[in-house]
C-alpha cells in the first residue's frame, strides 16, 4: 500500500513500530552437555475479550502496563477526551460501542500520561488523505505502547466518490481512528481527519473530533508541512507548525 493511502507512520519509517529488542535465548547444560536454545516463549495476551497482547520485538516507547481486560469490556455510551496541544484544543467523544477495545486502550494510555508531551508527527494532505497523526513519544512513527491488539474494523462506511472502484472508502472530516501496520497491529498511534479521505476500510475508527477540534486541525493543515532539502514541497511529513499533545484529559 502507498504511503498516500496508509497512515500507518511517520515518512519515510513506513512500518510502524519496527524498533526491535534482539532476545537472547539462554544456553541450558543438561546432564553436563549443552542443550540446543531454547525458543522464545511465546507472548501471554491478557484473558479478556480484548486480549491485549505484549510486543517484545517492539518494546514500549515510554514504560506503560498492559490496558485492564474485564470479561465484560464496556461497549456502550461516549466518553469525552481532550487533547490539549501546542496549537489549539482538540476535543474527542469516544465511541465505546463502535470500538470497546479500542477506547479501553486508549483512555488507559490517557490515564497512565503515555500522550502528554508527545508530537504529532505526521500531517498528509495529498488529494486522498488529509490526515494529522499522533500517538509516538519517540516522534519517529516508530513508537508505541508495547502491545498490540486487534482490529474493530468499520463495516458501513459510504464509497468516496473520488475512488470509483470501491476499494476505499470514505472516512468523513471529523474522524478518528486508529494507525496501524497491518492487520491487528493497533497500539497508540491514531490519526485525525482534517477532510474528507479515500482509504480503504483497514482503521479502526473509535470516535469524532469536535468543532473547536476541527478548527485547530484547519488551522495546523494551513501551515502545510515542513519543507525539506529533499522535497521543497512536500505533502506528507512534519507539520510546518509544530504540534505537541501537551496533556491528554478524559473530559474537557
Amino acid at each position: 500500500m502507498s504511503s498516500e493511502t496508509r497512515p500507518h507512520a511517520a515518512v519515510p519509517l513506513l512500518s510502524r513500530l519496527a524498533a526491535t529488542a534482539v532476545v537472547s535465548a539462554a544456553l541450558v547444560a543438561t546432564g553436563g552437555a549443552a542443550a540446543s536454545a531454547a525458543p522464545a516463549a511465546e507472548p501471554t495476551p491478557t484473558s479478556g475479550p480484548c486480549a491485549y497482547t505484549p510486543t517484545p520485538d517492539e518494546p514500549a516507547a515510554r514504560p506503560v502496563s498492559l490496558p485492564p481486560d474485564p470479561r465484560r469490556t464496556p461497549d456502550h455510551g461516549t466518553v469525552r477526551v481532550t487533547l490539549h496541544t501546542s496549537q489549539g484544543p482538540i476535543g474527542l467523544t469516544l465511541d465505546r460501542e463502535q470500538a470497546p477495545c479500542t477506547v479501553q486502550s486508549f483512555l488507559h494510555l490517557a490515564r497512565h500520561k503515555f500522550y502528554d508531551r508527545t508530537p504529532c508527527h505526521r500531517l498528509t494532505a495529498s488529494p486522498r488523505l488529509k490526515v494529522l497523526q499522533c500517538g509516538d513519544p519517540t516522534g519517529t512513527g516508530e513508537g508505541g505502547p508495547g502491545y498490540r491488539y486487534a482490529d474493530e474494523l468499520p463495516t458501513d462506511l459510504p464509497p468516496t466518490p473520488i475512488d470509483p472502484t470501491g476499494v476505499r472508502r470514505l472516512y468523513a472530516r471529523g474522524t478518528l481512528a486508529m494507525a496501524n501496520a497491518g492487520p491487528d497491529t493497533n497500539g497508540s498511534q491514531f490519526f485525525l481527519v482534517q477532510s474528507d479521505s479515500a482509504l480503504r476500510p483497514d482503521y479502526t475508527i473509535f470516535g469524532t473530533i469536535d468543532a473547536a477540534g476541527l478548527a485547530t486541525l484547519d488551522r495546523i493543515a494551513a501551515g502545510g508541512i515542513a519543507a525539506t532539502p529533499e522535497n521543497p514541497t512536500p505533502i506528507d511529513g512534519a507539520p510546518a507548525l509544530p504540534v505537541e499533545i501537551c496533556r491528554a484529559k478524559r473530559g474537557a
